[in-house]
């Protein structure tokens, strides 16, 4: 054997090697397991991120995500209880697979087990739904809870069918529907766009109503506050006077009635002291007194027949006579 054969053995050799080396290593990505078959038999030991020396040509292997990912179902159909067909554009799957659960579902469903689990089961959903309603209610009034009712029933199945995997959220787009009937309900939406606009003006001029109302009823309200207040002023004034005028009247009649008491009082007392002072010697004071102020006296029934004046005095019969007289006629008055 000549040294270029062994050479070109030797290459062979080597370029074999290294085609096996290049079979064998693999790289697994963040957030992702590497699932091994080997002869088609599913192995039961995964492998995370990096390099990975495995088999070649006997074994092979399949890189499953185990972070969030979107699942992207486009171009649904779907007929709707009245018949008509319509067409999802796009459905959009957000689903997590837990790395626990990747080898179960993996022999379960295969690594492409979102097209069982996820993309089939969008299909047959939405096909439930739109059975069961009509284009009015799949196109405007049930539209909204269409992501929703799909996330429930997916999540739901997935819980007994594939532990492990769970859907995050639905998104739906607006379906396409046939171009005579989109312009009817363009032309129903500009409509009620129009009832809309014109119940919000009436509501608005309500509104404006109702304010003018509300302020005009506070105005006078304020006015008959005001009055109020002004009247309740006056009625406190007048009370007021009134109040003087009584406290004014009580002083007036106070010091008058103290007035009369003093009056009454002092007369009493006076009365009270010429009843003390009219004693009999008392008495025959005052009529000595009396007798030495008069100029002139008159005694006796027959006036003219006797007249005392000045010095001149009667016999002493007489004038005691004439003085008993006297003392009778002043006890007499």
């Amino acid at each position: 054997m000549t040294m270029p054969h062994v050479g070109a053995i030797f290459g062979a050799i080597a370029g074999l090697m290294a085609i096996m080396l290049h079979s064998s290593i693999h790289k697994i990505e963040e957030g992702h397991l590497a699932v091994y078959y080997r002869g088609g038999a599913l192995l039961t030991s995964p492998n995370g991120p990096g390099y990975h020396i495995m088999l070649p040509f006997i074994t092979t292997y399949r890189s499953v995500q185990t972070t969030l990912q979107t699942d992207e179902i486009k171009n649904v159909p779907c007929g709707t209880s009245g018949g008509v067909m319509i067409y999802f554009d796009r459905i959009e799957v957000v689903n997590m697979l837990v790395p626990l659960a990747v080898v179960e579902i993996v022999r379960n469903y295969t690594a492409d087990y979102d097209k069982t689990l996820i993309f089939n089961k969008i299909h047959h959903e939405l096909n439930q739904f739109c059975s069961v309603h009509t284009l009015q209610e799949v196109y405007i009034e049930l539209f909204d809870i269409i992501d929703e009712n799909l996330r429930t029933a997916l999540q739901k199945d997935l819980i007994a069918m594939a532990p492990g995997l769970t859907i995050q959220a639905v998104r739906v787009t607006k379906p396409k529907i046939p171009e005579s009937i989109r312009r009817n309900f363009e032309l129903m939406e500009a409509e009620k766009t129009r009832l809309l606009v014109t119940a919000q003006t009436q509501r608005v001029v309500e509104k404006e109503a109702e304010t003018e109302r509300k302020r005009a009823i506070i105005e006078a309200q304020k006015v008959a506050q005001v009055a109020e207040i002004h009247f309740q002023q006056k009625v406190m004034e007048k009370e007021t006077e009134k109040r003087i005028s009584e406290i004014e009247d009580s002083a007036f009649l106070a010091r008058e009635k103290a007035r009369a008491d003093a009056e009454y009082y002092t007369a009493a007392k006076f009365a009270d002291a010429n009843t003390m002072k009219l004693t009999p010697e008392y008495m025959e004071l005052m009529k000595y007194q009396a007798i030495a102020a008069n100029s002139k006296i008159y005694f006796g029934q027959d006036i003219p027949n006797m007249f005392v004046e000045g010095s001149n005095s009667p016999p002493k019969s007489v004038r005691s006579l004439h003085q008993a007289d006297f003392l009778k006629t002043k006890e007499g008055q």
